[in-house]
């Protein structure tokens, strides 16, 4: 990864991008709880705008469930990938396609729940095939979740990665490089300039792929990253994909 202080802004974007977003911190700041997120109310239109705009080439990467995003961000309902790419679906009018087996979800999410019984603080999400262990709430415990999620997730059906005051076992060999990869090789997204926006150490893989497909990524907030460019947070993500609508529909008008 490159250092942290790559804090060049990104350029707007021009007709010819794919535009790939994360979720939870890029389009909705994180929340204690995942069911408390809140989506900012021009946020929907603004995706629809967008995804108008650049010919349907719009889609939303992200480690919840498709079916989640789409209820938030309703009446939008784009293309894109959950599950950290375990769930694909090219366009938003399909239904998703799911890659992973979700044996082992439920056991695992019982068993994470049995262990972390005494600490209500602890939230185990149970998304079908991934199981998220959620400590916002109780960052002394960070370690304990670490290891129980390592220790309990069946090694050779998951991968565990470590987010944002989060602990993931996901479909082994998901991760976002590979849905962008994937949606890439399908219309409207064919033959375009990815970009991908997103925050956390599983947006990582993201931000390589778009690089070696001739985009790039753009980090949201601090840490080190490979991306390119940097936006300081969610509200910096919305003006920035405002202006560059104002720009696209500059550049449409006769």
């Amino acid at each position: 990864m490159a250092e942290a202080g790559t804090d060049a802004p990104p350029p707007l974007l021009s007709t010819t991008a794919a535009l790939y977003l994360d979720f939870d911190g890029t389009l909705a700041d994180i929340a204690l709880h995942p069911d408390a997120v809140v989506v900012s109310e021009p946020l929907p239109e603004l995706l629809l705008a967008l995804r108008e705009r650049l010919a349907g080439a719009v889609a939303v990467v992200t480690g919840r469930r498709l079916a989640a995003v789409d209820a938030m961000i309703a009446p939008a309902r784009l293309a894109g990938s959950g599950l950290h790419g375990a769930e694909l679906r090219a366009d938003g009018d399909s239904p998703a396609e799911t890659s992973a087996d979700p044996a082992g979800a439920g056991p695992l999410a019982r068993a994470l729940r049995e262990r972390f019984a005494d600490d209500p603080r602890v939230y185990v999400e149970d998304k079908g095939a991934a199981v998220s262990l959620h400590y916002r709430q109780a960052p002394e415990r960070e370690q304990e979740c670490r290891d129980a999620m390592r220790a309990l997730a069946p090694p050779g059906r998951f991968d565990v990665t470590e987010g944002s005051r989060v602990v993931e076992a996901r479909p082994r060999g998901a991760d976002k490089g590979a849905a962008l990869a994937a949606l890439a090789r399908q219309p409207p997204f064919a033959g375009r300039r990815p970009v991908f926006v997103g925050d956390d150490v599983t947006d990582e893989d993201g931000f390589r792929t778009a690089e070696r497909l001739g985009g790039y990524g753009v980090k949201v907030g601090p840490g080190p990253t490979a991306a390119r460019y940097r936006i300081a947070e969610v509200g910096r993500v919305h003006d920035w994909l405002h202006e560059s609508l104002a720009a696209l529909e500059r550049e449409r008008a006769p």
